[in-house]
């Protein structure tokens, strides 16, 4: 496997000569790679390029500290590859270069725009083609009639600044008896048995359908704010630090607050709605008048002495990153 050879020639050039090799250096050397080993030249040539680019990646990440290191892939963890300049897409086939048309079911018509990439990729036992495309710019709308500030959290899914609440599905939570039941059944079966493998395609298919659940629970409720306001104020979440926690680290990984906020991101700039991230330091431990309301997590409703304030902590959040957004747009 490409990767994993490419990633022992950058240990290996390391460990006995103390030098670094990079992405360039390993792209240069695919032809005398084909020329040695045939099996490389069934596959498409930008396949390869984004193989070395995804581990180039991977250890830009580790240097800037924020990823862990590196490691070695088997062929059920690298499990998609992607063409950056993408064959034909017709109406129901897709053009895979070296592997020919192949039918596809088509969820959104992307008509009109530029096919810019293909990325295809397994989940448990099927493939799905991510189609990136570029539309038509969308002017930014002018003027602000609805706004909305968003506090997104755990005991509720979000608060918004105008006093409603969306609830946090947990779907995570929900499955852990079920994924515990066949992991369970999965770590009896023998390795390599035929038995195993179908254990193992089970798991994945629960965790696929926990993951479709979330995404499909963020898509519904980031249309619907893009769709009813003009104006979005969220936190800038530091999501990496936030996990370190072991106590709440699954239940914030099981909302998708990142994944939440892309969507967000994405859709307002299609509708050329406006989305506005404030600094999140302070905005729990603030009234809306100004003063300073210290709270732990276990307190949830706030009150404040100066001005008699007494209101859910979360919607009080979410009124104060609204009040920063439109202070920052003035």
């Amino acid at each position: 496997m490409l990767y994993n050879t490419a990633k022992q020639q950058r240990e290996l050039a390391y460990k006995q000569f103390g030098t670094s090799i990079f992405y360039s250096m390993q792209q240069k050397e695919l032809p005398v790679l084909k020329r040695e080993f045939p099996e490389y030249k069934e596959v498409h040539s930008q396949v390869l390029q984004d193989c070395l680019q995804r581990l180039d990646d991977a250890y830009q990440r580790f240097f800037r500290k924020e990823a862990g290191y590196p490691r070695y892939k088997s062929k059920d963890r690298y499990a998609s590859f992607t063409y950056p300049q993408p064959g034909a897409v017709k109406k129901g086939y897709v053009y895979l270069p070296k592997i020919g048309f192949v039918r596809m079911k088509i969820h959104r018509e992307f008509d009109g725009c530029h096919v810019t990439q293909l990325n295809v990729k397994r989940y448990a036992d099927q493939w799905v083609v991510n189609i990136t495309v570029k539309g038509e710019e969308i002017e930014m709308t002018s003027s602000i009639e609805r706004m909305v500030g968003i506090d997104v959290g755990l005991n509720t899914f979000a608060a918004l600044s105008d006093e409603t609440t969306i609830e946090n599905p947990r779907y995570l939570r929900k499955a852990e008896k079920r994924l515990k039941r066949y992991q369970r059944r999965l770590s009896r079966k023998q390795k390599g048995s035929r038995n195993r493998e179908r254990a193992k395609r089970k798991v994945a298919k629960a965790y696929r359908k926990v993951t479709r659940q979330r995404k499909d629970f963020l898509h519904k409720q980031s249309f619907r704010m893009v769709r009813d306001y003009d104006l979005i104020a969220v936190e800038q979440l530091k999501i990496r630090n936030m996990i370190q926690s072991r106590r709440l680290a699954k239940s914030i990984a099981d909302a998708g607050w990142r994944k939440f906020i892309t969507y967000l991101s994405y859709k307002a700039g299609r509708q050329g709605k406006r989305l506005v991230e404030v600094p999140a330091n302070g905005t729990s431990q603030t009234c809306l008048c100004g003063t300073e309301v210290i709270k732990t997590l276990a307190i949830r409703i706030h009150t404040c002495s100066v001005c008699g304030l007494m209101q859910n902590r979360d919607i009080v959040s979410a009124k104060i990153i609204l009040q920063r957004a439109l202070g920052m747009i003035a």
